[in-house]
C-alpha cells in the first residue's frame, strides 16, 4: 500500500476534516478555558461527525434518498445530547447555552458537509464573538447583569445560607 492511499480518504475530503477539526477548536478552546461541558474534544468531535453523516448521505443516489431527513435526525439526536448538559442546581436550569453551543455545532457541521468551509470558519469565530461579547456585557453593564443570572445567585446564596444554619 502506497503512501498516498494511505492517507486517501475518498470520498471525503482533508479540507473539510480539517476545517472541522479547526471550527470545533476555535469554539471548543472558548468553553474550555471557561470550564464549561462543551470543550475542544466534544466540539469537534460533533462538528467532525455531522459533517460525516450528512456527506454520507450526500453520496448516496437513488429513489428514497432524501438529506433533509438525515438533517433533521442530526438536529434530533443533537437535541438529546443537549438536553444532557442541562441541569437543575438550586432552582435554576444551567447549562442552556452549553446546549445551545451543542446545536451551532451540529448546524456548523452540516455547513462543512455542504462544502462552505470558509463561512464554516467564520460562523465559528461569530460564535465565540458572541459567547465572550455578551459575557462582557453581563459583567460591565447593569443591565446585562441583572435578570435571571442574579436570581440564580441570589437564591443559591440564600439557599446555601439556610443549608448551612440547618447544619
Amino acid at each position: 500500500m502506497s503512501l498516498l492511499e494511505l492517507i486517501d480518504i475518498s470520498p471525503y475530503d482533508w479540507s473539510s476534516v480539517f476545517t472541522a477539526l479547526i471550527c470545533g477548536a476555535i469554539i471548543g478552546v472558548e468553553r474550555q478555558f471557561r470550564g464549561k461541558p462543551v470543550g475542544i474534544r466534544t466540539s469537534t468531535l460533533i462538528i467532525l461527525g455531522t459533517y460525516l453523516f450528512l456527506k454520507t448521505t450526500l453520496l448516496l443516489q437513488g429513489p428514497g434518498i432524501d438529506e433533509s431527513r438525515v438533517i433533521g435526525q442530526i438536529v434530533t439526536g443533537i437535541g438529546f445530547l443537549g438536553a444532557g448538559v442541562m441541569l437543575a442546581r438550586d432552582g435554576a436550569v444551567v447549562g442552556v447555552t452549553s446546549a445551545a453551543v451543542i446545536w451551532v455545532l451540529a448546524a456548523l457541521g452540516v455547513v462543512v458537509s455542504l462544502d462552505h468551509l470558509t463561512t464554516a470558519i467564520k460562523l465559528s469565530v461569530l460564535v465565540v464573538m458572541i459567547l465572550l461579547g455578551v459575557d462582557l456585557l453581563e459583567r460591565h453593564t447593569r443591565a446585562f447583569g441583572r435578570g435571571v443570572h442574579t436570581r440564580v445567585v441570589q437564591y443559591s446564596d440564600r439557599h446555601r445560607r439556610k443549608h448551612d444554619s440547618n447544619n
